[in-house]
């Protein structure tokens, strides 16, 4: 048992940004599944939201961001994430982050979905998540340890519920505990509980089901982002085409050259992205490919290398200025609620990034606003631990809940993707809904992992999040951002400031469920 100040689970840039800002006196413990370059943020292609160009505000920021989260988002936490976002970029800048520039030296502005003003910030045209990783790395100093390919599989609590430790798995296998007082989850969302998806192969829903098993609550998690526009390859998805395409002037067409957005959105191409995907998705069902025309884009190339070398790789010719694309999973909007420092309601227990609910997002995350929210709140978990006193871990005895499964039963992890891809992905509908539950639900959850394989833990972790987003999904009766119900197509008012909660709780050693979702009818 290794004992340390702060233990940090994932590397994406929430997690990077919180290593940077905590005290050198720390003893720091990083543990990431894969590699520390493997994540969602080293993937992003998108930029960074902040109101630094003259004619743009924070509260203007601050307005996009409420109309995109279709206003269930926590204003509070909105305003104030878009106040220090100016400052977060000058911070990068100052660390030598190497962000596009205009010929006069000035930072390039491009637009993306749901802005109505230039301010998002690229590095490298569509290379911004590797660029702030490799500057964010460069300030892991001495007093940190990274560990790779060690996979959490649990997290320790006291008696007293308190989050002391976690246990993880080598690649050899070999089982090892780690306790400190500040349990960080940095571990992204859950884009492989999809078939079709954006998001890092490593992308399991790990960090939420942990948090869920420990007691934490998690909210607003029927809210999953759909990204438009994924690379059609074949009959799958294969990587992202940024959105920044569109906004360099990018259209969606059918085959035939028609545009698909024109009449849906006043932004056309640049509507909220649920709007766009269902859209799409809609297209497609009915038997028509939908391809995104970059003719309008000069030096395309040049400009989105990532998307270009994707499109090379799967055999996508650019000459011909369309690309086959299709909707895929990409944000999780809910997760481990946390207040504005990254506490969660289990002592010890933190999570920043995509894992977090903060608020921001409400039911539909803004384009280039999970990139600041990362940073914005890793700075922020960084000032709080840092003003907390150096304390040994906890030493109380560890609970260790009986293995009660006698023989388990687990799906495939194909099955749990495609099933969830048709019945809870970008439209759904109850009846769906209750069959995908009642799926679900036929299968035993495991209170102890030890004996479990990585892939085995993988699926655990993908059904408990699968059943957590159906289950929200069921009991939100009402079509909300990334939430549409076709059986129940439009935005309610009674459901605008409500939200669906989900926790464990310990009573008499045994872990019971609660779900606080609103009565309405």
């Amino acid at each position: 048992m290794k004992r340390v100040d702060v233990i940090v689970v994932g590397t994406g840039i929430g997690a990077l940004q919180l290593l940077k800002n905590l005290r050198t006196e720390l003893n720091v413990m990083v543990l990431t599944k894969s590699s520390i370059k493997t994540s969602n943020s080293s993937k992003a292609q998108g930029g960074v939201a902040a109101a630094i160009g003259s004619d743009d505000s924070s509260y203007d920021h601050y307005l996009d961001t409420l109309e995109a989260g279709r206003f269930i988002n926590d204003h509070e936490a909105v305003i104030q994430m878009t106040r220090e976002a100016p400052e977060i970029i000058g911070e990068l800048l100052g660390d030598g982050c190497r962000f596009d520039k205009r010929e006069n030296g000035m930072i390039s502005l491009g637009r993306e979905g749901s802005h109505h003003k230039n301010r998002i910030v690229h590095g490298g045209g569509d290379q911004t998540g590797k660029r702030i990783v490799e500057s964010l790395l460069k300030n892991v100093g001495s007093n940190i340890t990274v560990k790779e390919n060690e996979f959490v599989y649990s997290l320790l609590t006291c008696e007293q519920g308190s989050c002391m430790g976690v246990r993880s798995k080598d690649k050899a296998g070999y089982v090892n505990t780690y306790t400190a007082p500040h349990i960080v989850l940095a571990t992204g969302g859950c884009g492989q509980v999809f078939a079709s998806t954006s998001n890092a192969e490593t992308v399991t829903g790990d960090g939420l089901a942990l948090a869920y098993q420990a007691g934490a609550e998690l909210v607003d998690m029927e809210f999953v982002q759909f990204h438009p526009t994924l690379l059609q390859a074949g009959e799958s998805a294969k990587g992202l085409v940024s959105e920044a395409v569109r906004g360099e002037g990018a259209i969606l067409v059918t085959k035939d050259g028609v545009p698909i957005m024109e009449g849906v959105h006043p932004l056309k191409d640049l509507a909220p992205r649920h709007v766009v995907s269902q859209t799409i998705y809609e297209n497609i069902k009915q038997g028509e490919d939908v391809f995104l025309d970059i003719r309008p884009v000069r030096h395309f190339g040049e400009r989105f290398p990532t998307v270009a070398r994707l499109c090379s790789r799967y055999g996508v010719s650019l000459e011909k200025g369309k690309i086959p694309v299709v909707p895929g999973c990409h944000f999780l909007m809910g997760g481990v609620k946390t207040d504005a420092h990254g506490r969660t309601n289990v002592k010890g227990l933190y999570a920043v990034g995509e894992v977090a609910c903060t608020g921001v997002h409400g039911a539909n995350r803004l384009a280039s606003n999970s990139l600041l929210e990362a940073l914005v709140y890793g700075k922020r978990l960084a000032a709080h631990i840092n003003s907390q006193p150096v304390v040994r871990a906890c030493s109380e005895v560890i609970v260790s809940l009986k293995n009660r499964e006698a023989e388990l039963k687990l799906p495939q992890a194909i099955e749990i993707k495609e099933s969830m891809m048709e019945r809870v992905g970008i439209m759904r509908s109850k009846a769906d809904l209750l069959t995908q539950k009642k799926w679900l639900d036929s299968f035993a959850f495991p209170d102890n992992l030890d004996s479990l394989s990585k892939e085995e833990t993988e699926v655990v972790f993908m059904l408990v999040t699968a059943r957590l987003i159906t289950d929200a999904a069921i009991k939100r009766e009402e079509s909300r951002g990334g939430h549409y119900r076709k059986d129940l197509p439009f935005e309610r008012e009674e459901w605008r400031h409500k939200h669906i909660h989900f926790q464990k709780y310990r009573k008499q050693g045994e872990m019971y469920e609660s779900v606080n979702a609103p009565a309405l009818t």
